[in-house]
C-alpha cells in the first residue's frame, strides 16, 4: 500500500550475488564495516546504496548520490563516457572520503552527494583519463 505523498524508490540493480564485507579505517578514528547493496537510477543520475556500521552493532544505510551533472562534466572534458566500473569507483571513493571527513557514524546517515570537482579529483587519483 502506498500512502499519499510517499514515493517508491526503484529496486536496486547490480546487487552482488554474495555480500562481501569490506573494512575501512577512517581518518575520523572509526573503523567502518560496510557492504555494497546495489545501485539505482534516479531522475538525475545514479545512487549507490551501502549498509555500514561504525561500531559493529548499529547498521544503517548510506546512499551515495552521483548526479549526471557531476559525471557529465567529466565526460565532456575528457571526451568519453564513464564506464559503469568507473562510476562505481567514484561512489566507493566518495564513501571512503565521507568516512574520513564526517565526525561520527551518525553523520553518515545523510546522503553523500558527489560534486563535479570530486569526480575529477577521485578519478585523477585513480589515474583514469
Amino acid at each position: 500500500m502506498k500512502w499519499p505523498g510517499q514515493s517508491r524508490k526503484a529496486p536496486l540493480e547490480g546487487v552482488p550475488q554474495s555480500r562481501r564485507q569490506k573494512n575501512y579505517a577512517a581518518q575520523s578514528g572509526y573503523a567502518y564495516e560496510y557492504f555494497h547493496e546495489g545501485r539505482r537510477e534516479t531522475g538525475d543520475g545514479c545512487e549507490y546504496v551501502f549498509t555500514a556500521s561504525g561500531d559493529r552493532k548499529t547498521w544503517f544505510t548510506v546512499t551515495v548520490a552521483v548526479p549526471e551533472a557531476s559525471t557529465g562534466a567529466w565526460e565532456r572534458q575528457h571526451g568519453r563516457p564513464l564506464q559503469s566500473n568507473e562510476r562505481y569507483a567514484v561512489a566507493k571513493m566518495a564513501l571512503m572520503e565521507a568516512f574520513d571527513l564526517r565526525e561520527t557514524p551518525q553523520a553518515m546517515r545523510a546522503t553523500v552527494r558527489v560534486t563535479p570537482e570530486q569526480v575529477e579529483e577521485l578519478l585523477a587519483r585513480l589515474g583514469v583519463e
